[in-house]
């Protein structure tokens, strides 16, 4: 019987080599485990080298922030003065400049509906009656002619504004649409998903361009004499037009992907095709096709920018504007990096957006 007293020795824990522990046995496991990744790195750390610091050196370094053109052209780095001097007019263009107080309120409220929105637990009908509120709040503001406030006409509208007005408005109104046509698309009624086939098909085989020129130039051909109607409506409608055909292919894969025991499951508890397809499919095709339905929604935020064929300015026109002064010419570089940051923003903020609300839903397991 062995003594309680007796301590049974320890077995000796290994300890891992110096190589394969901290940040160096991270760098020699993942960069030079082989030697085509050795090569790899080692070429891409030239490539490093060479760029990186030039670019720090003329970016940061010698760039000049709040100098006049004159001083920019003596310096031999970037030029960020062209922003802050001109920030005005790329923002807000035409609009009248002591007025700027106005679109800077729209925007406010535009983007507190889209933050309010983003909440699933505020996603309730009311939600529609605040977005209404809003956009009337927000029509009133850019349009003037209340309270006090002069009236701008919309061709005065320019800038950000313009460009977040027809991007958003352009999204929430596509995609309800895009569910109705991906839904008639797969309607038994063959009139309905004939009509629905034709509209998504010759929809997806034009450009944009071609929609926002036939809005601009065509479509007031066939309006009676006198009938006018605003080239801003007719650039938001062609955009949602042509986002909602793409819209309806996305969704379409989403309920071709919902098993035939879902429909068959809702038919066995009598309910109706439309408290089927709202109650229970709709729901899981849309949570299913989340990352496919937000890539063609920033698509679309970014196609907002070929508005500039028909002299709409928004922010990408208002910058090419400041770029024909010929006080400024010669730093486009500087500007497009510039427009470029304010694109992206946007774009990973819905990309963020969308990565948190699979989490929140589940989706992807």
């Amino acid at each position: 019987m062995s003594d309680p007293t007796t301590i049974s020795p320890q077995p000796e824990v290994l300890k891992p080599p110096v190589t394969q522990i901290g940040v160096l046995g991270w760098v020699r496991e993942n960069l030079f485990n082989t030697w085509f990744n050795a090569a790899l790195s080692l070429f891409t750390l030239f490539v490093l080298w060479k760029t990186v610091p030039p670019l720090m050196q003329w970016a940061i370094v010698d760039s000049q922030w709040f100098t006049s053109s004159e001083a920019c052209r003596e310096g031999d780095g970037a030029c960020w003065s062209i922003i802050p001097a001109n920030a005005r007019f790329i923002l807000f263009g035409f609009f009248p400049e002591g007025q700027h107080w106005r679109p800077i309120t729209a925007i406010i409220v535009l983007l507190s509906l889209v933050f309010y929105s983003k909440n699933s637990r505020h996603w309730k009908p009311s939600l529609a009656g605040i977005w209404l509120a809003g956009l009337v709040v927000m029509a009133m503001l850019m349009h003037g002619g209340i309270f006090g406030m002069p009236v701008v006409e919309t061709a005065k509208w320019s800038g950000l504004p313009l460009t977040l007005m027809l991007s958003l408005f352009g999204m929430v109104a596509a995609y309800p649409l895009g569910v109705v046509l991906a839904l008639g698309r797969r309607s038994r009624m063959p009139a309905i998903k004939a009509l629905c086939v034709v509209y998504i098909e010759l929809i997806r085989g034009v450009p944009l361009i071609s929609l926002l020129f036939m809005s601009s130039v065509m479509f007031p051909l066939f309006l009676p004499e006198g009938v006018t109607v605003d080239k801003i409506l007719r650039a938001q409608v062609a955009i949602i037009l042509f986002t909602a055909a793409y819209i309806a292919e996305v969704v379409r894969g989403g309920l071709q992907a919902m098993a035939k025991g879902q429909y068959e499951a809702a038919d066995s508890l009598g309910l109706t095709y439309g408290q089927t397809m709202r109650l229970i499919i709709l729901p899981q095709a849309l949570k299913i096709v989340i990352p496919p339905s937000v890539g063609i929604l920033i698509s679309a935020f970014k196609d907002t920018s070929l508005v500039v064929i028909i002299a709409l300015y928004d922010v990408l026109k208002t910058t090419q504007v400041t770029l024909s002064n010929p006080k400024w010419m010669g730093f486009s570089t500087e500007a497009y990096i510039f427009l470029a940051l304010l694109y992206f923003i946007c774009c990973f903020a819905m990309s963020s957006y969308s990565r948190k609300l699979e989490r929140d839903l589940n989706t992807g397991r």
